[in-house]
């Protein structure tokens, strides 16, 4: 805090710890003249590092997420405009209001798809920014994290006793590719939901942790999974995800005309969903040997093997990836015919859907922000 105001010229006081992460610390600090900053510090871990230098870079784009007051570079922080309190998706997802949740989903789209088309022309900007920030960490963008998740598969199908489908290798090299080359657009990493603010001005973004340039397919497949990489994981009426994804797509297809084509469209997402459902394998199937909540404190909030059921049915039918299909259906049948889980539920908002909707003043949602 000291650091964040002698860096501001201003006296911060009144710290309030807003949770942050393994690798950061983040407070809300006042300011002397009354107002209000956050405060957003991280550790010397490698992947802290990695973090700051993506944080710092990706907002100091200016395209998205709060204002920049400031950057050290030594500490490492980062101080920038507080938003103030308003909803994120989650909690209007977790909420009560079908009506509230729909308005944050299409506000939440159509924000991802405005910024991915906004951000064409400035990948020579981020690269120069990550330059001036850089700890000696390569962004997500540029780390090879796909190719490193399907070895990693390999190892703990191996390791689980589940025979490897013939195919699975060369099919896990032709998912890699994602379309990050023919459509890469900017995103801020970590679009979850509770990383999403609904302000009366519009969808605001928070948490750059992980900004880079990647495959527009990635950030899509977020909308039919549904959040591919997220704690807040349940399931959307079809419609509903059928929206959403079409609101994200009639974004980008602005800069990406070829996207107009189903066809081009469809094999995109699939790819992308190959990708996502190799990713969260490695990541949480090790961790089920005892179920748990996917998040230590939000509740409701699913388990981790029914997460992973979800992601392997849905992934046990990509036509296209007959091996990866098949490795899918082994784990369904092996793993999680074990285990007594139920199935994963919708949203708690949809729930009430068609009941008598009453939109909150405190959520006044501006999808055309």
């Amino acid at each position: 805090m000291r650091a964040a105001g002698e860096l501001l010229d201003v006296e911060l006081s009144g710290p309030v710890d807003l949770g942050g992460s393994s690798r950061s610390t983040v407070l809300r600090c006042e300011t002397a003249g009354g107002g209000s900053v956050i405060v957003k510090a991280f550790s010397n871990e490698p992947e802290s590092l990695r973090a700051f230098t993506a944080e710092a870079a990706g907002l100091s784009l200016g395209i998205a997420g709060p204002e920049v007051l400031g950057v050290d570079p030594q500490v490492p922080l980062v101080v920038m405009a507080d938003l103030g309190n308003a909803p994120t998706l989650a909690d209007v997802l977790l909420g009560s209001d079908p009506t509230v949740a729909e308005s944050g989903l299409l506000a939440w789209a159509r924000g991802l798809g405005r910024l991915a088309a906004e951000s064409l022309h400035r990948r020579a900007d981020l690269t120069r920014l990550w330059s001036q920030y850089d700890k000696g960490m390569p962004s997500w963008g540029d780390e090879p994290w796909i190719a490193q998740r399907a070895t990693d598969l390999f190892a703990l199908l191996d390791g689980a006793g589940i025979a490897t489908p013939p195919g699975l290798a060369e099919e896990l090299a032709l998912i890699g590719t994602a379309g990050g080359e023919e459509y890469p657009a900017f995103t801020p990493g970590d679009t979850c939901p509770d990383n999403n603010l609904l302000t009366s001005e519009g969808l605001r973004l928070i948490d750059f942790e992980a900004a880079c340039y990647q495959s527009v397919f990635l950030t899509a497949a977020y909308c039919r999974m549904p959040f591919s990489s997220c704690w807040c994981v349940f399931t959307l009426p079809a419609e509903v995800a059928a929206e959403i994804e079409q609101a994200y797509r009639a974004e980008v297809v602005g800069v990406y005309p070829a996207l107009a084509d189903d066809e081009v469209w469809q094999a995109g997402i699939r790819q992308a969903i190959a990708v996502w459902t190799v990713d969260v394998t490695v990541r949480l199937l090790p961790r089920t040997v005892e179920d748990g909540p996917l998040h230590r404190t939000r509740r409701p909030v699913p388990t981790r093997r029914q997460v992973l059921r979800h992601r392997w049915e849905m992934a046990s039918t990509l036509q296209e990836f007959p091996a990866l299909a098949e490795t899918m259906r082994l784990l369904l049948h092996q793993v999680a015919g074990g285990w007594d889980v139920a199935p994963l539920p919708g949203y708690p908002a949809f729930a009430n859907r068609g009941a008598s909707r009453s939109l909150q003043a405190s959520v006044d949602i501006a999808t055309s922000g």
